[in-house]
């Protein structure tokens, strides 16, 4: 088993929707909980304490009520007492399960009354008989203190006397303890009851996703037929529209793949039909005894014709297979337009030589700003083909990638924009008749923005009506004896849409003209590609 590169990117894992839904729905539930019991711990506190405030409060008061302040003079101390102790104690008395103090200090600071151990306020003497509270300790217990000072007596060095009642806090913490089962312990019933209730709704809702798989997966394998948007939620309404484009491009293409076989398996029956046809004649005349050399070679050359159509029409069909495999195209590379120009003219000389074409390239050559150059085929001189091509030619494709022409460098995949010059010439050879020409020429634009291939040749042309159909597989014009494939130009359309090329058909003569001199109106053929910068 082969080890993982450790600098391979980590697998990204896959997430569930329900999942996914469930934790960002319950994460914060399970967060706020904690918070929610605090806080109701304090909101409980806080309303255990407001009524036995308000009872300490009252019994400060009270036992204000019963101070008497006798004022003294200037020789004499101010006299603080309690009146009516009894009424204070029975104001003070509370039950086993609380403890209640009191404290009386006089005009000096002086203990008059109550409990000696609570402890004095920090701050100083405020306002008369303005309440306030504080929690502090008495004999190790915890209490809650309501202190006030009485209106003072006037005299120098005195104070006003401070009257303070203190209580503990079970009674407190018992409300307070209650208050917080009341509220808490429900929320352990609620708490689990809502998340049954989260991943119930989840589920519900994430079902139509569920049924929308299953009827995609009881599909059959060629039902490319929509989906119905309204079985489906809105939220996953635009998903089922994009998947329903998808099925129709799809649909499209499989619809176009078997057309194009149907119409594939249909030209190739005729080569090889003709092959067989030819076979058994030859075996025929044989076996009846006949030794013809003449019959017997125009067999074999029939044969020979045949089986040169079907690997043609098979070599075209794996061109336009390589066209339109855009999935399988690398990233784009460098391609010299001219180079490839001058090349497939090389490579085509000996097929125009044989059909008297004459054949040649107009355009940049390798270290010189342009060249021109033609066969001559048309005399039929295999020497002036040769000589005629001249620097048209150049060197081999291996020094022509060290040694790339100017201005020519366009970014694109070299095997595909070689199939595209390829086919033009060939076409263009292929639907001109002996002793015409046939140009091939690359130009590129003085603001470096696009070059320009072009395929002229001195045909009959193809008429406006049918300059959109000869782009589509299969089809030839009208009134052409010619024996092709139909499968050049719809392979050269294929080619320079992928390249984002802009591809023209006219007439390479105005057709007057060119009737009036005995001669077709030719076609040419413009591929406009965008120019790309030449590397540094």
């Amino acid at each position: 088993m082969p080890r993982p590169d450790p600098q391979d990117p980590p697998t990204k894992e896959q997430r569930s929707l329900f999942g996914e839904i469930l934790d960002w729905m319950l994460a914060p539930l399970l967060l706020l909980w904690p918070m929610s019991v605090a806080l109701t711990w304090l909101v409980a506190q806080s309303i255990a304490s407001r009524p036995f405030d308000r009872d300490l409060a009252e019994m400060a008061r009270t036992v204000a009520r019963q101070v008497v302040v006798v004022p003294g003079t200037p020789g004499q101390p101010s006299a603080i007492r309690l009146r009516l102790p009894e009424v204070a104690a029975e104001v003070l008395r509370t039950d086993d399960a609380e403890k209640v103090y009191f404290q009386l200090l006089g005009a000096r600071g002086e203990f008059v009354a109550g409990e000696r151990n609570l402890p004095v306020p920090d701050e100083t003497a405020a306002a008369a008989q303005l309440l306030r509270f504080r929690d502090d300790e008495v004999n190790a217990d915890a209490v809650r203190v309501a202190y006030l000072w009485l209106p003072g007596t006037g005299l120098a060095g005195e104070v006003p006397p401070l009257v303070q009642v203190a209580e503990t806090l079970d009674k407190r913490s018992r409300l307070a303890t209650e208050i917080i089962k009341g509220v808490i312990v429900p929320q352990f019933v609620v708490l689990p009851l809502a998340v049954l209730l989260v991943w119930f709704a989840l589920a519900r809702g994430i079902k139509p996703l569920n049924e929308l798989q299953q009827r995609i997966r009881r599909r059959e394998a060629n039902d490319l037929s929509p989906l119905a948007e309204r079985d489906v939620p809105e939220e996953v309404a635009p998903l089922v529209g994009a998947i329903n484009d998808l099925l129709g491009r799809l649909d499209q293409s499989m619809s176009a793949q078997k057309h194009f076989l149907a119409d594939a398996a249909h030209q190739l029956k005729t080569p090889l039909a003709g092959l067989r046809m030819q076979a058994e004649l030859a075996q025929r005349e044989i076996d009846a005894g006949e030794h013809d050399p003449v019959a017997l070679k125009r067999s074999l050359q029939h044969i020979a014709h045949a089986s040169e159509r079907a690997a043609h029409m098979v070599n075209q069909l794996l061109a336009m297979a390589r066209a339109e495999a855009k999935t399988l195209a690398r990233p784009p590379e460098p391609v010299d337009l001219a180079a490839l120009a001058r090349e497939t003219v090389r490579d085509f000389v000996p097929k125009a030589m044989d059909k008297r074409i004459d054949l040649g390239y107009e355009g940049p050559d390798e270290g010189s700003a342009g060249a021109a150059g033609h066969s001559g085929a048309a005399s039929g001189n295999p020497a002036a083909s040769g000589a005629g091509t001249g620097t048209s030619m150049g060197n081999s494709a291996d020094s022509r990638s060290a040694n790339t022409t100017p201005g020519s460098v366009m970014l694109g995949q070299p095997t595909l924009v070689r199939e595209l010059v390829r086919n033009l010439v060939d076409n263009a050879l292929q639907y001109t008749p002996a002793g015409g020409t046939v140009t091939a020429r690359v130009m590129h634009d003085p603001f470096g923005q696009v070059v320009v291939l072009q395929v002229e040749d001195t045909g009959a042309g193809i008429p406006e009506a049918e300059r959109l159909l000869v782009l589509q597989p299969f089809y030839r014009a009208l009134g052409t004896n010619v024996d092709g494939s139909g499968l050049g130009l719809a392979i050269v359309n294929e080619i320079a849409q992928q390249h984002g090329a802009e591809l023209s058909i006219t007439d390479a003569r105005p057709r007057g003209s060119a009737a009036a001199q005995g001669m077709g109106p030719g076609a040419l053929i413009t591929v406009r590609f965008g120019l790309s910068r030449r590397p540094v």
